[in-house]
């Protein structure tokens, strides 16, 4: 694959390592352009994603490519078409299709199109609602809140593999994801890290009774910010020094309790 560097630890100029999962489970690291894949072939999903994203030079492409099985693990080991054939599940990219579409517009191109891959998809309910729409942007906001700092951020995304998530077609379907976004800051000490975590849960939105999936049409998407600590227990990933950088205001409360249930871009605390 041309260009597929991966994820660049250093990308922010404050190293920031790919968080990591858990446990000594099975994962399959995979590398694409401007971004990094760790797959958990147990579950056929991702836990880790990463990618940097220079807001700065973004190209707004046509949307180009097609989903493909990453020829370089089996394809047992990827949640593949079958999947969401003839039901209500979309294949929702874990990293964006834009976020590493920057640089010349041919880098820009191969880096969308790799977006493609099985591995970077996980299933999400196919109903579309402003909490889902919040979630497809939060990149977005933070990218406009970073602009002091040339744009550069950097996101990891991944769906929560819990043990006892619904089974549909030999697939246990993730209900809830989770985003963690990372950019350097000013301060008058210099640039510091700063971090903002998010949980998207769509558990009222799949019922896989009997093996058939259903999407009930009163359910929503419900985003929410996090702390990154929480997200690192939620997860089971190591999340370094993101769990320091955090700009959610610290409380006692710990645990869903103190989420901050989000409606619209206004109500994200960055700062």
């Amino acid at each position: 694959m041309s260009h597929a560097t991966g994820y660049d630890d250093g990308f922010l100029g404050i190293t920031v390592p790919l968080p990591s999962p858990l446990g000594d489970g099975p994962v399959r690291e995979l590398t694409y352009p401007r971004f990094s894949v760790l797959l958990d072939p147990t579950r056929r999903l991702a836990n880790v994603t990463g990618v940097n994203i220079d807001g700065a030079t973004l190209h707004d492409l046509p949307r180009t490519g097609e989903w493909y099985l990453d020829p370089r693990v089996p394809a047992s080991e990827q949640a593949g078409p079958s999947i969401y054939a003839d039901n209500d599940l979309d294949r929702g990219h874990l990293v964006r299709r834009r976020d590493p579409g920057w640089g010349s517009v041919e880098e820009a191109r191969a880096a969308t199109e790799a977006t493609f891959s099985y591995t970077n998809a996980a299933p999400q309910a196919g109903v579309f609602n402003q909490s889902k729409e919040l979630w497809l942007g939060l990149e977005d906001h933070v990218l406009t809140y970073a602009d002091t700092t040339d744009q550069r951020v950097s996101v990891f995304t991944a769906p929560v593999l819990a043990p006892d998530d619904p089974e549909y077609r030999g697939l246990l379907v993730p209900r809830r994801f989770w985003k963690v976004a990372a950019w350097a800051a000013a301060s008058d000490q210099g640039t510091r890290l700063e971090a903002a975590a998010f949980v998207l849960d769509q558990s009222e939105l799949i019922d896989t009774d009997r093996g058939v999936l259903a999407v009930p049409r009163l359910g929503a998407f419900r985003t929410f910010q996090a702390s990154v600590a929480d997200v690192e227990t939620l997860a089971g990933v190591d999340l370094g020094p993101l769990v320091e950088a955090d700009v959610l205001p610290r409380t006692t409360v710990r645990g869903e309790g103190a989420w901050r249930l989000l409606r619209a871009p206004s109500d994200i605390a960055v700062s």
